[in-house]
């Protein structure tokens, strides 16, 4: 019986730590992390433009392939795109199996490629303080408005629905 009450307690706990970690509007901070090279990296244009970061585990986009499409959609179209709004990746080390170093190499190529920003979470500080709970296997999105509050989170790969939401919201911040 005793054992019965603590899982049941687990599970309510579990619960409320996710309704919370769901909550939006919530504010958040900046944080130091890491750019590819192992350097100190803040996030780019916080509190200066509204922000739209991919959050990747490298097994999501590699191996799973969740929201790749989507992404280079947005990529492509530049639907994301505009003068208020800055986009970039933040990979999620830890939760890969990957080889890191070929990881950062291949970020580093697209960087050069097609200038793009992406920073390493290489000890889940991001992650952590943003409390953004179990991140493994996942490829997010999360838009942050300049006065830098976290105002959408995409956890799971994104539906047609989805879509239609994320460019409703996204439209709000572009401009």
């Amino acid at each position: 019986m005793k054992n019965i009450c603590l899982v049941l307690f687990a599970l309510l706990m579990s619960v409320t730590v996710k309704a919370e970690e769901l909550e939006l509007p919530r504010k958040v901070e900046n944080v130091t992390i890491k750019d590819l090279y192992g350097n100190p990296a803040s996030l780019p244009h916080f509190g200066e433009k509204n922000l739209l970061i991919f959050y990747v585990d490298p097994d999501a986009y590699l191996a799973a392939n969740k929201n790749n499409k989507f992404a280079e959609e947005l990529e492509a179209t530049g639907r994301a795109a505009g003068p208020e709004i800055y986009g970039f990746g933040i990979i999620n080390f830890p939760d890969t199996w990957l080889p890191k170093n070929l990881l950062r190499k291949i970020c580093r190529k697209r960087v050069e490629k097609n200038g793009a920003t992406i920073i390493d979470d290489s000890e889940h500080i991001f992650k952590n303080q943003w409390n953004l709970g179990d991140c493994g296997n996942k490829f997010m999105l999360m838009i942050v408005s300049k006065e830098g509050e976290l105002v959408y989170v995409l956890r799971d790969e994104i539906t047609k629905e989805g879509k239609e939401e994320f460019c409703r919201i996204v439209d709000k911040y572009r401009f």
